[in-house]
C-alpha cells in the first residue's frame, strides 16, 4: 500500500482531501497531514511517503525550494502540486525540478484522480526498477533539485555570513537534513561546510582591510569571526600570510603578492 501525505495550511483542503478521496481503491493511505512546510518536512522523514500533496503557497515557505529539497533528498517520492498561485514560469520551474503534477485549485475531483494514478504507476514502475530512461530522468531531477538547494545554501551564506549560523540554520532554510545538505556541498564545492564559510568571511575580510582606519580586530567581528585568534588562524592558513601582512602588502603594492 503507497502512503501518502497532505500538507496544505487550509484546513479544509486537508480534510477534504483526506475524506473525498476513495484511497483504498488506488492502493493508498493517507499516513500524516501538515499545515506547514517545516512541520511537512519533519513529518516526511518520519513516515517517508511515496506520494505527497503539497500546497506551495503557505505562510514562511519557499515552495520551490521544498519541492528541491524532497527531489533531492527522496528523489523517488512523488510529489504533485495543489497550489492557487497561478504563474507560469514557476509552473515550468517545478516541473523541472520533477513534480508530477501541477494542479491549480479549484481543482475537480478528475484532476486529483489523475494525479494520484499518475503518480502511483510511477511508483509502481520505481519498484520494478524501471527502464532506463525512466532512471535517468530520475537522477536529472535530482541532479537539478540537489544543484538548486546548494545555489540557495550559498546565497544564504553569502547574506548572512556576519551572523552566527550553523549548518543546522542553512539546512532548515533549505528544508534539507544536515547530513544531506553537507553531502551536497562537498560534492559540489570539495569544500565542508564550515571551509565554505570561513572562505566567505575571508574575502570579505579582504576587501575591508583595504581600508587602513579599520581595526583588524573590529574586522575580524565585522566578518563574523567571535574572536582574533581564530580570524588569524583562518586568514593565514587561507591565504598563507597574516592579515597584518597581506594589508602591508595592499599598502606598499596595491595589491598582495602572489
Amino acid at each position: 500500500m503507497y502512503k501518502v501525505m497532505i500538507i496544505d495550511d487550509e484546513p479544509i483542503i486537508v480534510e477534504g482531501l483526506s475524506r473525498s478521496v476513495a484511497w483504498e481503491k488506488y492502493d493508498c493511505q493517507v499516513v500524516n497531514t501538515a499545515h506547514d512546510g517545516q512541520e511537512g518536512i519533519k513529518k516526511i522523514r518520519k513516515d517517508r511517503p511515496d506520494m505527497i500533496f503539497l500546497d506551495i503557497c503557505m505562510p514562511e515557505m519557499d515552495g520551490l525550494s521544498m519541492v528541491a529539497a524532497l527531489k533531492s533528498e527522496f528523489p523517488d517520492m512523488q510529489v504533485t502540486i495543489l497550489t492557487g498561485f497561478r504563474d507560469f514560469e514557476y509552473a515550468q520551474r517545478a516541473i523541472r525540478l520533477g513534480v508530477a503534477r501541477f494542479l491549480l485549485k479549484p481543482s475537480n475531483m478528475d484532476e486529483i484522480e489523475e494525479a494520484i494514478q499518475y503518480m502511483c504507476s510511477v511508483c509502481a514502475k520505481q519498484q520494478n526498477r524501471g527502464s532506463t530512461e525512466e532512471v535517468e530522468e530520475v537522477e536529472e531531477h535530482e541532479h537539478i533539485a540537489s544543484n538548486f538547494i546548494v545555489r540557495n545554501a550559498l546565497n544564504y551564506m553569502e547574506e548572512n555570513y556576519k551572523e552566527k549560523i550553523l549548518l543546522s540554520d542553512v539546512a532548515e532554510k533549505t528544508y534539507v537534513s544536515q547530513w544531506h545538505l553537507s553531502k551536497l556541498l562537498n560534492k559540489e564545492t570539495g569544500q565542508s561546510f564550515s571551509e565554505i564559510l570561513n572562505g566567505i568571511r575571508i574575502e570579505k575580510a579582504k576587501e575591508l582591510l583595504k581600508d587602513p582606519s579599520l581595526r583588524i580586530g573590529d574586522i575580524a567581528d565585522e566578518v563574523g569571526f567571535l574572536d582574533m585568534a581564530h580570524f588569524s588562524r583562518v586568514f593565514k592558513k587561507i591565504n598563507g600570510i597574516s592579515a597584518n601582512e597581506y594589508r602591508n602588502q595592499m599598502t606598499e603594492t596595491g595589491r598582495p603578492e602572489s
